[in-house]
C-alpha cells in the first residue's frame, strides 16, 4: 500500500514479477483493495496470494509511533511475515521511517551493528563507490559512523568484488582537525579501525573513485543522494545492473532482508526490485554480514 502509485503499480510490479517465474509474492494490504487491483491481470497459475492487513500507514503519521499504534498495518503485516519465516524477504515503497520502524521491531538488528543504514553504489560515473548513510540517521554517534564504515566495506566486498576497499570520511577538508566534532572523533576511531582508511574526502572527491566507500551521517548523504539525483547521475541505489542493485536499497543491519524502494517507482521498476530482493535472499547476506562483522569485532577488538 505504499508508495506514489500505490496500490496500481505495486500490484502490476507484483505480477511482472511472477511471471517470469521462480519467484512467490505475497501482496499485503487490505484485500478488498488489493484483490480489486489484481482482477485486472490474468494470474491464473501465478504465485501470487494476498494476505489481509486492514490498515496501513500514510505518510503524515509518525512511523515510529504508527507501527506501534497498528500492529495490523500492512508493513507491520509483512515484516512479521518475515520474522515467523513465511516469507525470505520484505520490499516496500511506503515511508522510510515506517518500514525501518517495523524492521527493527519486529526483526531486531544484527549483533554488533546499533543502527540500520541505507547505502549503496548511486553513482553513474563512479559504480565501485558507495555512501553509507543515504537516509536513516541523521543524529550519529562515532561508533555509528564506523559501523557504516564496515558495513560499506562488506558491501564492496561481497557485490562488487572489491578485496580491500578503501574507506573514506566525507568532510569539509582534507586535513585530520577539519569538520565538526562527530567527523574529528570519527576520523581518529576509522584511524584504529583496522579498514583501509585513507582520510577525510571531500566534496569534489566523491565521484573521483578514491574512496570505495563514503561514510557521513544521512543529513550529509541524503543531500548529496538528491543532488546526484537531479543532475541525473543517480545511479538508483545501486545501479541498472544486478549485481549493483541487489544492495543498494537494502536497509543494512537490520536482521532480515528488507528493502526500501523509491516511492515513484513504477510498475517495471517494482518487478526488478523483487527480483533483486530475491537474489539477495539468495546470496546470504545477512549471513555473510554476520559472518564479517564476527571477525572483524574479534581483530580489531573495539
Amino acid at each position: 500500500m505504499g508508495g506514489d502509485y500505490a496500490p496500481n503499480d505495486i500490484v502490476k510490479g507484483a505480477v511482472l514479477a511472477a511471471e517470469k517465474g521462480d519467484v512467490d509474492i505475497a501482496l499485503v494490504g487490505p484485500t478488498d483493495i488489493v484483490e480489486a487491483e489484481l482482477a485486472k491481470y490474468d494470474t491464473s497459475g501465478l504465485p501470487i496470494r494476498c494476505v489481509r492487513a486492514d490498515e496501513f500507514i500514510r505518510e503524515d503519521e509518525n512511523p515510529a509511533l504508527a507501527v506501534r499504534r497498528k500492529p495490523n498495518a500492512s508493513i507491520a503485516v509483512a515484516t512479521k511475515m518475515v520474522k515467523d519465516g513465511e516469507a525470505d524477504g520484505l520490499i516496500g515503497a511506503g515511508p522510510t521511517g515506517a518500514i525501518v520502524s517495523a524492521a527493527i521491531q519486529y526483526l531486531g538488528m544484527i549483533e554488533g551493528i546499533e543502527r540500520p543504514v541505507i547505502g549503496g553504489a548511486i553513482f553513474d560515473p563512479a559504480p565501485n563507490t558507495v555512501v553509507f548513510d543515504c537516509g536513516v540517521n541523521i543524529d550519529c554517534k562515532p561508533y555509528h559512523l564506523l559501523t557504516f564504515a564496515i558495513i560499506g566495506s562488506i558491501y564492496c566486498k561481497k557485490l562488487l568484488n572489491v578485496a580491500n576497499p578503501t574507506v573514506g570520511l566525507l568532510n569539509i577538508g582534507a586535513e585530520e582537525t577539519k569538520g565538526n566534532q562527530l567527523t574529528r572523533e570519527t576520523y581518529r576511531l576509522l584511524q584504529r579501525s583496522g579498514l583501509n582508511f585513507i582520510g577525510n574526502v571531500e566534496g569534489g572527491e566523491i565521484m573521483s573513485g578514491r574512496a570505495n566507500v563514503i561514510v557521513c551521517d544521512a543529513f550529509v548523504g541524503n543531500v548529496v543522494f538528491k543532488f546526484v539525483e537531479s543532475l541525473g547521475l543517480f545511479e538508483d541505489l545501486a545501479g541498472r545492473d544486478e549485481k549493483h542493485d541487489l544492495g543498494g536499497g537494502l536497509i543494512w543491519g537490520i536482521n532480515g532482508i528488507v528493502r526500501k524502494i523509491h516511492g515513484a517507482s513504477r510498475a517495471p521498476h517494482v518487478a526488478v526490485k523483487i527480483n533483486h530482493v530475491k537474489l539477495a535472499v539468495e546470496a546470504d547476506l545477512i549471513g555473510a554480514i554476520k559472518s564479517e562483522l564476527a571477525t572483524f569485532i574479534k581483530e580489531v577488538k573495539l
